[in-house]
């Protein structure tokens, strides 16, 4: 699943007459750069959540006839944030394999066979690609690398799983998982609701929720105008 639903307000005029999915590196929309590094790891279909200047996705897709795979559209009559919008794309999941959740905004390097293989390695219910970057929220893990909560640095607040741990690592998230379908019967949260809240929640009930280190990886996201000029550059 692909998530292309973000109205992008950061990014001021940048995303008034195109989502933000489409916007260009090197004159290439950031969700084809997304959906051909699926396609190249083994994905076989995709379904792509929209909301902002969906009709514009849609003409995208179907003009690059839909890369040669399967693409769905999951239209979102309101932002159901990253839990709500997984959840309403729940029917797409039917063959009882992980899949990865990938946000549109993101550029990335990352060995997503190598991700696949740590996922299943782990047993785990979701796989987060995180690092040691500089970041104003993240998510923290013990030091086995399992999810024990998570932090806002602007908010001055720490969401625990179960309880607070000492030393608990502060990681920044990349915006990639890998995430197996048994979730869907566990996500007791309806409507609108961040993933990290279901992650929270399964982390504290026992899941397995295990951290992929991606540091090695190059990685930029486009969220606001000085990083899309910013991987403009560096690509």
């Amino acid at each position: 699943m692909v998530l292309a639903a973000g109205v992008g307000s950061r990014l001021g005029p940048l995303s008034d007459a195109s989502p933000k999915a489409l916007l260009e590196v090197r004159g290439v929309p950031m969700l084809e750069i997304v959906v051909r590094r699926l396609i190249k790891a083994g994905v076989d279909g995709i379904i792509v959540n929209v909301f902002h200047l969906a009709d514009k996705i849609e003409e995208f897709v179907k003009a690059r006839r839909s890369f040669g795979i399967r693409i769905e559209l999951s239209r979102e009559t309101e932002l159901l944030d990253t839990g709500g919008g997984l959840k309403k794309a729940a029917w797409f999941f039917d063959d009882g394999r992980p899949f990865f959740l990938h946000n549109a905004d993101v550029f990335s390097e990352v060995d997503l066979g190598a991700m696949v293989r740590f996922h299943a390695g782990k047993a785990a219910l979701a796989t987060l690609a995180v690092r040691a970057r500089e970041s104003g929220r993240g998510f923290l893990f013990d030091d086995k690398g399992r999810l024990c909560g998570w932090q806002s640095i602007p908010e001055n607040r720490t969401l625990w799983a179960r309880g607070p741990i000492e030393n608990a690592q502060r990681l920044a998230f990349d915006g990639i998982h890998v995430v197996s379908p048994g979730i869907f019967e566990k996500m007791a949260e309806t409507g609108v609701f961040p993933i990290r809240q279901a992650y929270l929640r399964l982390a504290g009930e026992g899941e397995n929720i295990f951290a992929f280190r991606t540091d090695s990886y190059f990685w930029r996201d486009i969220g606001r105008p000085e990083n899309l000029q910013e991987l403009r550059r560096l690509v």
